[in-house]
């Protein structure tokens, strides 16, 4: 018999985010298939003994990520179809891209909550403000400097969170409203701006390695932007590959 998750009320998750979790879940998992009438807000607030407006509050950003779509004078339905894999090449998810034998500390240096620069808008999609993290890496003793940038609403506690003490994967796979099922990298050579020199202990224009990394959800949807640059001399940088069928 299948047991129906609930909410934790002693979670310091906000309660919409736990009903988001849930039905994504649902959708996800293939127990509400596409064209599936899903039950209606009063009868969800019964199920989940939860407020009108949390239950609002889900069901809106499922529809914004066209999980859902809204019909009016006829209910709300599944519209997500699962993806079909067929054969892919796909790596390990993790933030350690020196390998996972070496050493690596994260510092951070820069916090807040901020539109997102021109040039990050279109990687990760959205208008809304973002969170905002500047870290200097050291990886054996080499820095390296990272600038993270995650949409609001994928994560909207990451301010209690300490996110030099773990990884960023997995925090947004524990805590936040969306999981990653891509990553997109990129790597090209490039020139050391002023602003992050001295950070760096390096002269302004001088050569340096650049990773940058769009984490995708399932939707399709980016759920974090990352680029870290640096010399990367004493480096190989390691993927994973795995055949899936």
């Amino acid at each position: 018999m299948r047991i129906e998750k609930t909410v934790d009320r002693g979670s310091k998750e906000k309660l919409y985010v736990q009903i988001y979790s849930i039905l994504t879940e649902k959708i996800e998992s293939g127990e509400w298939p596409p064209g599936t009438q899903i039950p209606t807000e009063d009868e969800l607030c019964k199920i989940y003994d939860v407020s009108k407006v949390t239950v609002r509050e889900a069901i809106q950003e499922l529809v914004r990520e066209r999980y859902l779509k809204r019909q009016q004078g006829k209910g709300t339905f599944v519209t997500y179809t699962l993806p079909q894999l067929g054969i892919v090449m796909r790596t390990s998810v993790t933030d350690d891209i020196f390998g996972e034998e070496v050493k690596v500390q994260k510092e951070i240096m820069r916090r807040e909550l901020r539109e997102a620069p021109e040039s990050v808008r279109p990687l990760l999609e959205t208008d809304e403000p973002v969170y905002y993290f500047a870290c200097r890496k050291f990886v054996e003793d080499e820095p390296f400097y990272e600038e993270i940038f995650i949409p609001a609403f994928v994560f909207p506690d990451i301010e209690e969170v300490d996110i030099a003490a773990r990884s960023l994967y997995d925090l947004i796979e524990e805590k936040g409203t969306k999981k990653i099922f891509r990553v997109l990298q990129t790597m090209e050579a490039t020139e050391i701006q002023r602003e992050i020199a001295g950070v760096l202990n390096m002269k302004e224009g001088s050569p340096a390695l650049l990773m940058s990394r769009t984490l995708v959800s399932s939707d399709g949807t980016p759920v974090a932007y990352t680029r870290v640059a640096g010399y990367g001399r004493k480096h190989k940088f390691q993927m994973e590959f795995e055949r899936i069928k």
